[in-house]
Protein backbone atom coordinates (compact mmCIF):
# COMPACT_ATOMS: atom_id res chain seq x y z
CA UNK A 1 0.00 0.00 0.00
CA UNK A 2 2.91 2.06 0.92
CA UNK A 3 4.51 1.47 -3.09
CA UNK A 4 1.14 2.24 -4.21
CA UNK A 5 0.57 5.76 -2.66
CA UNK A 6 4.18 7.09 -3.05
CA UNK A 7 3.77 6.59 -7.09
CA UNK A 8 0.79 8.80 -6.97
CA UNK A 9 1.24 12.38 -7.54
CA UNK A 10 0.56 15.44 -5.25
CA UNK A 11 -3.75 15.55 -5.97
CA UNK A 12 -4.12 11.90 -6.00
CA UNK A 13 -3.02 12.07 -2.44
CA UNK A 14 -5.25 14.66 -1.60
CA UNK A 15 -8.21 12.86 -2.76
CA UNK A 16 -7.26 9.60 -0.94
CA UNK A 17 -7.27 11.18 2.02
CA UNK A 18 -10.86 12.98 1.51
CA UNK A 19 -11.89 9.79 0.42
CA UNK A 20 -10.69 7.84 3.69
CA UNK A 21 -11.89 10.63 5.81
CA UNK A 22 -15.33 10.64 4.29
CA UNK A 23 -15.84 13.97 3.28
CA UNK A 24 -16.99 13.16 -1.11
CA UNK A 25 -18.90 9.99 -1.78
CA UNK A 26 -18.29 10.83 -5.03
CA UNK A 27 -15.34 12.80 -7.05
CA UNK A 28 -16.50 15.34 -9.32
CA UNK A 29 -14.00 17.36 -11.56
CA UNK A 30 -14.58 19.89 -13.84
CA UNK A 31 -12.72 21.83 -17.01
CA UNK A 32 -13.85 25.28 -16.90
CA UNK A 33 -12.46 27.43 -19.86
CA UNK A 34 -13.46 30.56 -20.88
CA UNK A 35 -14.35 30.67 -24.73
CA UNK A 36 -12.22 33.87 -25.45
CA UNK A 37 -9.59 32.08 -27.88
CA UNK A 38 -8.88 28.34 -28.69
CA UNK A 39 -7.41 26.36 -26.27
CA UNK A 40 -3.48 25.44 -26.38
CA UNK A 41 -1.19 22.51 -24.76
CA UNK A 42 -1.46 23.56 -21.41
CA UNK A 43 -5.12 23.10 -21.76
CA UNK A 44 -4.92 19.83 -22.58
CA UNK A 45 -3.26 18.72 -19.63
CA UNK A 46 -6.06 20.19 -17.25
CA UNK A 47 -8.31 18.40 -19.58
CA UNK A 48 -6.53 15.09 -19.35
CA UNK A 49 -5.73 15.89 -15.39
CA UNK A 50 -9.43 16.41 -14.68
CA UNK A 51 -10.84 14.03 -16.88
CA UNK A 52 -8.38 11.32 -15.75
CA UNK A 53 -8.96 11.87 -11.93
CA UNK A 54 -12.99 11.14 -13.14
CA UNK A 55 -12.46 7.88 -14.69
CA UNK A 56 -9.74 6.63 -11.35
CA UNK A 57 -11.86 7.69 -8.78
CA UNK A 58 -15.03 6.30 -10.86
CA UNK A 59 -16.59 9.87 -10.54
CA UNK A 60 -17.77 12.35 -12.86
CA UNK A 61 -16.12 15.65 -14.75
CA UNK A 62 -17.72 18.22 -16.39
CA UNK A 63 -17.04 20.95 -19.22
CA UNK A 64 -18.42 24.47 -17.93
CA UNK A 65 -17.70 27.65 -19.85
CA UNK A 66 -17.01 30.48 -17.72
CA UNK A 67 -18.56 32.67 -19.85
CA UNK A 68 -18.85 35.70 -17.41
CA UNK A 69 -17.22 38.87 -19.47
CA UNK A 70 -18.92 38.66 -22.85
CA UNK A 71 -16.70 41.62 -24.20
CA UNK A 72 -14.12 38.91 -25.46
CA UNK A 73 -16.27 35.90 -26.23
CA UNK A 74 -17.17 33.98 -29.42
CA UNK A 75 -19.77 31.12 -30.22
CA UNK A 76 -16.90 30.05 -32.33
CA UNK A 77 -14.37 30.04 -29.46
CA UNK A 78 -17.12 27.63 -28.12
CA UNK A 79 -17.47 24.81 -30.50
CA UNK A 80 -13.61 25.01 -31.07
CA UNK A 81 -13.74 24.10 -27.53
CA UNK A 82 -16.44 21.36 -27.44
CA UNK A 83 -14.33 19.58 -30.28
CA UNK A 84 -10.94 19.73 -28.59
CA UNK A 85 -12.25 18.27 -25.38
CA UNK A 86 -14.22 15.47 -27.39
CA UNK A 87 -11.33 14.94 -29.69
CA UNK A 88 -8.82 14.71 -26.67
CA UNK A 89 -11.04 11.67 -25.48
CA UNK A 90 -13.09 13.27 -22.35
CA UNK A 91 -16.41 11.84 -21.64
CA UNK A 92 -18.43 15.13 -19.89
CA UNK A 93 -21.41 14.55 -18.00
CA UNK A 94 -24.54 16.47 -18.49
CA UNK A 95 -23.69 17.95 -21.68
CA UNK A 96 -21.89 21.24 -22.13
CA UNK A 97 -22.82 23.91 -19.09
CA UNK A 98 -22.25 27.29 -18.86
CA UNK A 99 -21.44 29.74 -15.91
CA UNK A 100 -24.33 32.14 -17.34
CA UNK A 101 -26.48 29.63 -16.68
CA UNK A 102 -26.20 30.30 -12.65
CA UNK A 103 -26.07 33.76 -13.10
CA UNK A 104 -29.90 34.17 -11.44
CA UNK A 105 -28.44 32.00 -8.57
CA UNK A 106 -25.82 33.89 -8.47
CA UNK A 107 -27.55 37.45 -8.21
CA UNK A 108 -29.56 35.44 -5.48
CA UNK A 109 -26.07 34.72 -3.55
CA UNK A 110 -25.10 38.40 -3.68
CA UNK A 111 -28.07 39.69 -2.30
CA UNK A 112 -27.28 37.58 0.72
CA UNK A 113 -23.93 39.00 1.07
CA UNK A 114 -25.59 42.16 0.97
CA UNK A 115 -28.20 41.78 4.00
CA UNK A 116 -25.64 39.34 6.02
CA UNK A 117 -23.56 42.80 5.96
CA UNK A 118 -21.02 41.25 3.50
CA UNK A 119 -21.50 42.89 0.50
CA UNK A 120 -21.66 46.33 -0.71
CA UNK A 121 -22.23 49.00 -3.73
CA UNK A 122 -19.43 51.34 -4.47
CA UNK A 123 -19.47 54.63 -6.07
CA UNK A 124 -15.88 55.33 -6.67
CA UNK A 125 -13.97 54.80 -10.21
CA UNK A 126 -11.79 52.12 -11.37
CA UNK A 127 -8.83 54.29 -10.88
CA UNK A 128 -9.80 55.58 -7.25
CA UNK A 129 -10.39 51.69 -6.25
CA UNK A 130 -6.81 50.72 -7.28
CA UNK A 131 -5.53 53.82 -5.33
CA UNK A 132 -7.40 52.72 -2.12
CA UNK A 133 -6.21 48.83 -2.38
CA UNK A 134 -2.79 50.19 -1.61
CA UNK A 135 0.26 48.09 -2.24
CA UNK A 136 2.24 44.46 -1.37
CA UNK A 137 3.65 46.46 1.74
CA UNK A 138 1.05 49.15 2.34
CA UNK A 139 -2.15 48.55 3.39
CA UNK A 140 -5.59 49.59 1.90
CA UNK A 141 -8.25 52.16 2.84
CA UNK A 142 -11.83 51.93 3.47
CA UNK A 143 -14.02 53.30 0.46
CA UNK A 144 -15.97 55.92 1.94
CA UNK A 145 -19.16 53.84 0.54
CA UNK A 146 -18.59 51.33 2.48
CA UNK A 147 -20.47 51.64 5.35
CA UNK A 148 -23.78 52.23 3.72
CA UNK A 149 -26.78 50.56 5.48
CA UNK A 150 -27.77 47.20 4.18
CA UNK A 151 -31.47 48.27 2.83
CA UNK A 152 -29.48 51.61 0.79
CA UNK A 153 -26.85 48.40 -0.52
CA UNK A 154 -29.88 46.21 -1.61
CA UNK A 155 -31.93 49.08 -2.81
CA UNK A 156 -28.68 50.26 -5.79
CA UNK A 157 -28.09 46.84 -6.32
CA UNK A 158 -31.31 46.21 -7.51
CA UNK A 159 -31.02 49.65 -9.61
CA UNK A 160 -27.55 48.42 -10.91
CA UNK A 161 -29.48 45.35 -12.24
CA UNK A 162 -32.59 47.29 -13.44
CA UNK A 163 -30.29 49.06 -15.78
CA UNK A 164 -30.54 52.74 -13.76
CA UNK A 165 -26.52 53.56 -13.63
CA UNK A 166 -24.29 53.81 -16.64
CA UNK A 167 -21.49 51.57 -17.14
CA UNK A 168 -18.65 51.74 -14.51
CA UNK A 169 -21.13 53.97 -12.32
CA UNK A 170 -21.19 51.35 -9.23
CA UNK A 171 -20.03 48.07 -8.69
CA UNK A 172 -20.76 45.91 -6.07
CA UNK A 173 -18.13 44.71 -3.68
CA UNK A 174 -16.98 42.04 -0.98
CA UNK A 175 -17.15 43.16 2.18
CA UNK A 176 -14.01 41.48 3.68
CA UNK A 177 -10.77 43.44 5.55
CA UNK A 178 -8.92 46.45 3.40
CA UNK A 179 -5.73 45.37 5.46
CA UNK A 180 -5.59 41.92 4.25
CA UNK A 181 -1.53 41.21 3.51
CA UNK A 182 -3.49 39.46 0.50
CA UNK A 183 -4.50 42.34 -1.62
CA UNK A 184 -7.35 39.45 -3.49
CA UNK A 185 -9.19 40.17 -0.39
CA UNK A 186 -9.23 43.43 0.35
CA UNK A 187 -13.12 44.21 -1.03
CA UNK A 188 -12.60 42.83 -4.15
CA UNK A 189 -15.37 43.79 -7.01
CA UNK A 190 -17.84 41.02 -7.49
CA UNK A 191 -20.52 42.96 -9.91
CA UNK A 192 -19.64 45.16 -12.50
CA UNK A 193 -22.52 47.37 -14.86
CA UNK A 194 -21.91 46.65 -18.13
CA UNK A 195 -24.00 46.92 -20.87
CA UNK A 196 -23.19 43.79 -23.52
CA UNK A 197 -24.91 41.22 -25.47
CA UNK A 198 -24.32 37.57 -24.19
CA UNK A 199 -23.89 34.99 -26.48
CA UNK A 200 -25.99 32.83 -24.15
CA UNK A 201 -28.13 34.63 -22.14
CA UNK A 202 -28.59 37.80 -25.04
CA UNK A 203 -29.52 41.38 -23.29
CA UNK A 204 -31.19 39.63 -20.40
CA UNK A 205 -28.58 41.10 -18.21
CA UNK A 206 -26.56 44.74 -17.41
CA UNK A 207 -24.84 43.81 -14.68
CA UNK A 208 -21.67 40.60 -15.11
CA UNK A 209 -20.65 38.69 -11.66
CA UNK A 210 -16.78 38.97 -11.65
CA UNK A 211 -14.72 35.41 -12.44
CA UNK A 212 -13.44 35.22 -8.64
CA UNK A 213 -17.11 35.58 -7.23
CA UNK A 214 -18.75 33.31 -9.78
CA UNK A 215 -16.18 30.29 -10.39
CA UNK A 216 -16.31 29.49 -6.70
CA UNK A 217 -20.61 29.38 -7.27
CA UNK A 218 -20.46 27.60 -9.98
CA UNK A 219 -18.11 24.58 -8.73
CA UNK A 220 -20.22 24.71 -5.35
CA UNK A 221 -23.85 24.12 -7.69
CA UNK A 222 -22.52 21.33 -9.79
CA UNK A 223 -20.93 19.51 -6.84
CA UNK A 224 -17.26 19.93 -7.91
CA UNK A 225 -15.21 18.19 -5.16
CA UNK A 226 -11.84 19.16 -6.12
CA UNK A 227 -10.92 22.48 -8.15
CA UNK A 228 -8.17 21.73 -9.77
CA UNK A 229 -6.23 25.00 -10.96
CA UNK A 230 -2.63 26.37 -11.88
CA UNK A 231 -0.10 28.28 -9.85
CA UNK A 232 -1.27 31.27 -10.18
CA UNK A 233 -4.49 31.54 -8.38
CA UNK A 234 -2.83 30.14 -5.02
CA UNK A 235 -3.19 33.52 -3.81
CA UNK A 236 -7.19 33.70 -5.02
CA UNK A 237 -7.64 30.71 -3.13
CA UNK A 238 -8.76 32.64 0.46
CA UNK A 239 -11.35 34.17 -2.10
CA UNK A 240 -12.44 30.87 -3.38
CA UNK A 241 -13.23 29.73 0.36
CA UNK A 242 -14.66 32.60 1.25
CA UNK A 243 -17.03 33.30 -1.46
CA UNK A 244 -18.46 29.51 -1.05
CA UNK A 245 -18.37 30.21 2.94
CA UNK A 246 -20.40 33.08 2.84
CA UNK A 247 -23.07 31.28 0.54
CA UNK A 248 -23.42 28.99 2.94
CA UNK A 249 -22.82 25.80 0.50
CA UNK A 250 -23.08 22.37 2.49
CA UNK A 251 -20.01 20.59 0.55
CA UNK A 252 -17.94 23.12 -0.45
CA UNK A 253 -15.67 22.20 -3.19
CA UNK A 254 -11.44 21.89 -2.52
CA UNK A 255 -9.08 24.37 -4.69
CA UNK A 256 -6.01 22.78 -5.30
CA UNK A 257 -3.26 24.05 -7.83
CA UNK A 258 -0.37 22.27 -10.01
CA UNK A 259 1.99 23.82 -11.74
CA UNK A 260 1.10 25.64 -15.62
CA UNK A 261 2.69 23.39 -18.89
CA UNK A 262 5.45 25.99 -20.30
CA UNK A 263 6.73 24.93 -23.58
CA UNK A 264 9.81 25.89 -24.41
CA UNK A 265 10.10 28.10 -28.42
CA UNK A 266 6.40 28.00 -28.38
CA UNK A 267 3.64 30.42 -27.84
CA UNK A 268 0.98 30.01 -25.89
CA UNK A 269 -0.37 33.11 -24.51
CA UNK A 270 -3.67 34.26 -26.11
CA UNK A 271 -2.83 37.48 -26.72
CA UNK A 272 0.15 36.84 -29.00
CA UNK A 273 -1.72 34.39 -30.75
CA UNK A 274 -4.66 36.41 -31.61
CA UNK A 275 -1.78 38.89 -32.30
CA UNK A 276 -0.75 36.50 -35.18
CA UNK A 277 -3.69 35.53 -36.10
CA UNK A 278 -4.74 39.52 -36.57
CA UNK A 279 -1.58 40.08 -38.56
CA UNK A 280 -2.16 37.63 -40.74
CA UNK A 281 1.34 35.97 -39.70
CA UNK A 282 -0.52 32.33 -39.54
CA UNK A 283 -3.66 31.41 -41.32
CA UNK A 284 -5.73 31.32 -38.06
CA UNK A 285 -6.04 29.72 -34.60
CA UNK A 286 -5.56 26.67 -36.21
CA UNK A 287 -2.41 26.94 -38.23
CA UNK A 288 -0.03 23.78 -37.72
CA UNK A 289 3.04 26.11 -36.30
CA UNK A 290 0.89 27.40 -33.08
CA UNK A 291 0.39 25.11 -30.15
CA UNK A 292 -3.47 25.30 -29.84
CA UNK A 293 -5.06 21.41 -29.75
CA UNK A 294 -6.89 22.39 -33.05
CA UNK A 295 -3.25 23.13 -34.72
CA UNK A 296 -1.51 20.31 -33.39
CA UNK A 297 -4.65 18.04 -34.57
CA UNK A 298 -4.36 19.74 -37.80
CA UNK A 299 -0.28 19.34 -37.90
CA UNK A 300 -0.81 15.35 -37.32
CA UNK A 301 -0.94 15.05 -33.85
CA UNK A 302 -3.09 12.41 -32.26
CA UNK A 303 -4.84 12.02 -28.87
CA UNK A 304 -2.66 9.31 -27.70
CA UNK A 305 0.61 11.52 -27.89
CA UNK A 306 -0.71 14.34 -26.04
CA UNK A 307 -1.62 11.90 -23.47
CA UNK A 308 1.93 9.64 -23.87
CA UNK A 309 3.48 14.00 -23.08
CA UNK A 310 1.69 14.85 -20.55
CA UNK A 311 2.36 11.57 -18.49
CA UNK A 312 6.06 11.84 -19.37
CA UNK A 313 5.61 15.70 -17.55
CA UNK A 314 3.96 14.41 -14.65
CA UNK A 315 1.59 16.55 -12.42
CA UNK A 316 3.49 18.73 -9.25
CA UNK A 317 3.32 22.40 -7.47
CA UNK A 318 7.08 23.04 -8.81
CA UNK A 319 6.95 25.60 -12.07
CA UNK A 320 9.34 24.52 -15.17
CA UNK A 321 10.10 24.55 -18.65
CA UNK A 322 9.64 21.16 -21.07
CA UNK A 323 11.75 20.69 -24.08
CA UNK A 324 9.27 20.65 -27.06
CA UNK A 325 11.56 18.04 -28.20
CA UNK A 326 9.61 15.94 -25.38
CA UNK A 327 6.60 16.74 -27.35
CA UNK A 328 8.40 15.34 -30.82
CA UNK A 329 9.22 12.18 -29.43
CA UNK A 330 5.62 11.26 -28.35
CA UNK A 331 4.30 12.00 -31.55
CA UNK A 332 7.21 9.86 -33.05
CA UNK A 333 6.61 6.71 -30.94
CA UNK A 334 3.09 6.97 -31.47
CA UNK A 335 2.79 6.92 -35.06
CA UNK A 336 5.94 4.61 -35.69
CA UNK A 337 4.24 1.41 -35.44
CA UNK A 338 0.89 2.64 -36.71
CA UNK A 339 1.11 4.36 -40.43
CA UNK A 340 1.94 3.56 -43.29
CA UNK A 341 5.07 3.94 -44.77
CA UNK A 342 5.11 5.47 -48.29
CA UNK A 343 7.40 6.87 -50.87
CA UNK A 344 7.29 10.72 -51.38
CA UNK A 345 10.30 13.15 -53.08
CA UNK A 346 9.39 16.82 -51.84
CA UNK A 347 11.74 18.46 -54.31
CA UNK A 348 11.76 16.72 -57.14
CA UNK A 349 14.28 15.97 -60.53
CA UNK A 350 14.21 13.68 -62.79
CA UNK A 351 16.30 10.18 -62.85
CA UNK A 352 16.48 9.04 -66.22
CA UNK A 353 17.56 5.05 -65.99
CA UNK A 354 19.34 4.85 -70.02
CA UNK A 355 19.68 1.18 -69.90
CA UNK A 356 15.79 0.32 -69.15
CA UNK A 357 13.58 -0.48 -71.65
CA UNK A 358 11.42 1.97 -72.80
CA UNK A 359 7.27 1.62 -72.57
CA UNK A 360 7.84 -0.67 -70.01
CA UNK A 361 6.80 -0.90 -66.33
CA UNK A 362 6.76 -3.56 -63.87
CA UNK A 363 5.91 -3.91 -60.17
CA UNK A 364 8.27 -3.72 -57.52
CA UNK A 365 6.82 -5.41 -53.96
CA UNK A 366 7.63 -2.81 -50.80
CA UNK A 367 6.94 -3.26 -47.16
CA UNK A 368 4.24 -1.18 -45.41
CA UNK A 369 5.79 -1.27 -42.30
CA UNK A 370 8.33 -3.40 -40.80
CA UNK A 371 7.73 -1.84 -37.35
CA UNK A 372 4.15 -3.02 -37.60
CA UNK A 373 3.69 -7.32 -37.66
CA UNK A 374 1.47 -8.04 -40.32
CA UNK A 375 1.05 -5.07 -41.92
CA UNK A 376 2.30 -6.75 -45.24
CA UNK A 377 3.38 -5.71 -48.87
CA UNK A 378 2.09 -3.18 -51.22
CA UNK A 379 2.55 -3.16 -55.26
CA UNK A 380 4.29 0.30 -56.73
CA UNK A 381 5.36 0.58 -60.38
CA UNK A 382 8.93 1.25 -61.84
CA UNK A 383 9.70 2.33 -65.11
CA UNK A 384 12.95 4.23 -67.00
CA UNK A 385 11.49 7.43 -65.67
CA UNK A 386 11.69 7.98 -62.03
CA UNK A 387 11.84 10.66 -59.51
CA UNK A 388 14.54 11.63 -56.87
CA UNK A 389 14.89 14.25 -54.68
CA UNK A 390 17.64 16.77 -55.47
CA UNK A 391 19.10 16.58 -53.03
CA UNK A 392 20.39 13.05 -53.46
CA UNK A 393 22.47 14.31 -56.52
CA UNK A 394 25.78 16.16 -56.50
CA UNK A 395 27.99 16.46 -59.46
CA UNK A 396 30.93 16.94 -56.94
CA UNK A 397 30.46 15.05 -53.87
CA UNK A 398 32.33 15.60 -50.37
CA UNK A 399 33.35 12.65 -48.38
CA UNK A 400 30.96 10.46 -47.15
CA UNK A 401 27.97 11.38 -49.22
CA UNK A 402 26.66 8.11 -50.36
CA UNK A 403 24.21 8.68 -52.96
CA UNK A 404 24.23 9.46 -56.41
CA UNK A 405 27.11 11.48 -57.98
CA UNK A 406 28.89 10.83 -61.68
CA UNK A 407 30.64 6.90 -61.39
CA UNK A 408 28.52 5.87 -57.86
CA UNK A 409 26.15 3.29 -57.32
CA UNK A 410 23.37 3.40 -54.62
CA UNK A 411 20.59 1.24 -53.90
CA UNK A 412 16.97 2.82 -55.82
CA UNK A 413 14.69 1.28 -52.47
CA UNK A 414 13.24 -1.98 -52.63
CA UNK A 415 14.23 -2.04 -56.90
CA UNK A 416 17.66 -2.24 -58.22
CA UNK A 417 21.00 -0.98 -58.12
CA UNK A 418 21.57 2.03 -60.14
CA UNK A 419 24.78 4.08 -61.36
CA UNK A 420 24.79 7.62 -62.07
CA UNK A 421 26.65 8.21 -65.28
CA UNK A 422 25.68 12.36 -64.94
CA UNK A 423 23.50 15.15 -65.56
CA UNK A 424 21.36 16.85 -67.74
CA UNK A 425 21.74 20.94 -67.59
CA UNK A 426 19.38 24.19 -68.72
CA UNK A 427 20.56 26.97 -69.97
CA UNK A 428 21.36 28.73 -66.78
CA UNK A 429 23.16 25.54 -65.35
CA UNK A 430 20.45 23.78 -63.64
CA UNK A 431 20.39 20.32 -62.98
CA UNK A 432 17.03 19.21 -64.81
CA UNK A 433 17.77 15.43 -64.92
CA UNK A 434 20.12 12.97 -63.47
CA UNK A 435 21.43 9.52 -65.77
CA UNK A 436 21.83 6.33 -64.28
CA UNK A 437 22.13 2.48 -65.50
CA UNK A 438 20.91 -0.04 -63.19
CA UNK A 439 22.10 -3.86 -63.18
CA UNK A 440 18.81 -6.03 -64.07
CA UNK A 441 20.40 -8.90 -61.74
CA UNK A 442 19.92 -7.02 -58.64
CA UNK A 443 15.53 -6.70 -58.45
CA UNK A 444 14.79 -6.14 -54.94
CA UNK A 445 17.75 -3.78 -54.04
CA UNK A 446 20.28 -6.90 -52.94
CA UNK A 447 23.53 -8.34 -54.83
CA UNK A 448 25.74 -11.24 -53.52
CA UNK A 449 28.55 -9.91 -55.13
CA UNK A 450 28.75 -6.15 -54.26
CA UNK A 451 27.61 -3.94 -51.40
CA UNK A 452 26.31 -0.08 -51.82
CA UNK A 453 26.54 2.29 -48.97
CA UNK A 454 23.54 4.60 -50.22
CA UNK A 455 19.82 3.78 -50.57
CA UNK A 456 17.71 6.59 -52.04
CA UNK A 457 13.99 6.49 -52.63
CA UNK A 458 11.85 7.26 -55.62
CA UNK A 459 8.63 7.48 -57.45
CA UNK A 460 7.29 6.39 -60.62
CA UNK A 461 7.34 9.60 -62.94
CA UNK A 462 4.36 7.96 -64.99
CA UNK A 463 1.69 7.86 -62.30
CA UNK A 464 3.35 10.31 -59.82
CA UNK A 465 0.74 12.33 -57.64
CA UNK A 466 1.12 15.68 -57.67
CA UNK A 467 0.78 17.19 -54.43
CA UNK A 468 1.42 20.54 -52.37
CA UNK A 469 3.48 19.92 -49.34
CA UNK A 470 3.87 22.20 -46.21
CA UNK A 471 7.12 21.86 -43.80
CA UNK A 472 6.54 23.65 -40.46
CA UNK A 473 9.30 24.81 -37.58
CA UNK A 474 8.37 26.76 -34.73
CA UNK A 475 7.17 30.06 -34.99
CA UNK A 476 9.70 31.12 -32.76
CA UNK A 477 13.63 31.66 -33.46
CA UNK A 478 14.98 28.93 -31.07
CA UNK A 479 18.46 30.68 -30.88
CA UNK A 480 17.52 34.57 -30.11
CA UNK A 481 14.49 33.57 -28.11
CA UNK A 482 11.15 34.62 -27.39
CA UNK A 483 10.81 37.79 -27.16
CA UNK A 484 12.95 40.92 -29.14
CA UNK A 485 13.86 43.76 -26.63
CA UNK A 486 10.45 45.64 -27.25
CA UNK A 487 8.52 42.80 -26.14
CA UNK A 488 7.51 42.02 -29.35
CA UNK A 489 7.65 37.97 -30.76
CA UNK A 490 10.83 36.41 -32.59
CA UNK A 491 9.95 34.87 -35.50
CA UNK A 492 11.38 32.64 -37.47
CA UNK A 493 11.53 33.49 -40.92
CA UNK A 494 11.24 30.03 -42.21
CA UNK A 495 8.62 28.40 -39.96
CA UNK A 496 6.31 27.55 -42.65
CA UNK A 497 8.43 26.30 -46.66
CA UNK A 498 5.89 25.35 -48.95
CA UNK A 499 6.64 22.27 -51.87
CA UNK A 500 4.35 23.08 -54.38
CA UNK A 501 5.41 20.41 -57.04
CA UNK A 502 5.95 17.12 -54.59
CA UNK A 503 5.65 14.17 -56.28
CA UNK A 504 3.79 11.08 -54.28
CA UNK A 505 3.45 7.61 -55.59
CA UNK A 506 0.70 6.51 -56.67
CA UNK A 507 -1.23 4.82 -53.46
CA UNK A 508 -1.66 8.13 -52.41
CA UNK A 509 -3.89 9.27 -55.16
CA UNK A 510 -7.09 8.94 -52.64
CA UNK A 511 -5.10 9.81 -49.52
CA UNK A 512 -8.37 11.53 -46.97
CA UNK A 513 -8.18 14.28 -44.76
CA UNK A 514 -6.06 13.66 -41.84
CA UNK A 515 -4.93 10.69 -43.05
CA UNK A 516 -1.37 9.98 -41.89
CA UNK A 517 1.65 8.41 -43.42
CA UNK A 518 5.61 8.18 -43.09
CA UNK A 519 7.35 9.37 -45.86
CA UNK A 520 10.26 7.42 -45.99
CA UNK A 521 13.65 9.44 -45.04
CA UNK A 522 11.22 12.58 -44.54
CA UNK A 523 9.39 12.56 -41.58
CA UNK A 524 5.67 11.84 -40.24
CA UNK A 525 2.94 14.10 -42.49
CA UNK A 526 -0.91 14.27 -42.44
CA UNK A 527 -2.91 15.43 -44.95
CA UNK A 528 -4.35 18.85 -44.17
CA UNK A 529 -7.67 19.16 -42.66
CA UNK A 530 -8.43 22.14 -43.94
CA UNK A 531 -7.02 23.23 -47.64
CA UNK A 532 -6.43 19.63 -49.10
CA UNK A 533 -8.91 18.47 -52.13
CA UNK A 534 -9.06 15.38 -54.04
CA UNK A 535 -7.85 17.52 -57.16
CA UNK A 536 -4.90 19.21 -54.71
CA UNK A 537 -3.75 17.28 -52.00
CA UNK A 538 -2.15 19.07 -49.12
CA UNK A 539 0.14 17.30 -46.75
CA UNK A 540 1.42 18.68 -43.22
CA UNK A 541 4.86 17.79 -41.78
CA UNK A 542 4.02 16.53 -38.43
CA UNK A 543 7.41 16.30 -36.95
CA UNK A 544 11.12 14.63 -38.72
CA UNK A 545 12.58 11.49 -37.97
CA UNK A 546 15.22 12.35 -35.81
CA UNK A 547 14.93 12.75 -32.24
CA UNK A 548 17.06 15.06 -30.08
CA UNK A 549 14.78 14.18 -26.64
CA UNK A 550 16.32 11.76 -24.76
CA UNK A 551 13.64 9.58 -22.93
CA UNK A 552 14.93 9.07 -18.97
Amino acid sequence: MAEESTSKHFIEQIIDKDLEEGKYEKIVTRFPPEPNGYLHIGHAKSILLNYGLSVEYGGDFHLRFDDTNPTKEKEEFVKSIVADVEWLGAEFKGGVLFASDYFDKMYEIAEKLIMKGKAYVDDLNADEIREYRGTLTEPGKNSPWRDRSVEENLQLFRDMKAGKFEDGAKVLRAKIDMASPNINMRDPIIYRIARMTHHNTGDKWCIYPMYDFAHPIEDAIEGITHSICTLEFEDHRPLYDWVVTEAEFPHPPKQIEFAKLYLTNVVTGKRYIKKLVEDGIVDSWEDPRLVTIAALRRRGFTPESLKTFMKLVGISKAQGSVDYAMLEYCIREDLKPKVPRVMAVLDPVKLIIDNYPEGVTEEIEVENNNDLPGAGTRKVTFSRELYIEREDFMEEAPKKYFRMFPGNEVRLKGAYFAKCTGCDKDENGNIIAVHCTYDPETKGGDCATRKVKGTIHWVNAADAVNAEVRLYENIIDEEKGKLNEDGSLNLNPNSLVIMKDAKLEASLANAKKEEKFQFIRMGYFCVDMKDSTPDHLVFNRTVGLKSSYKPQ
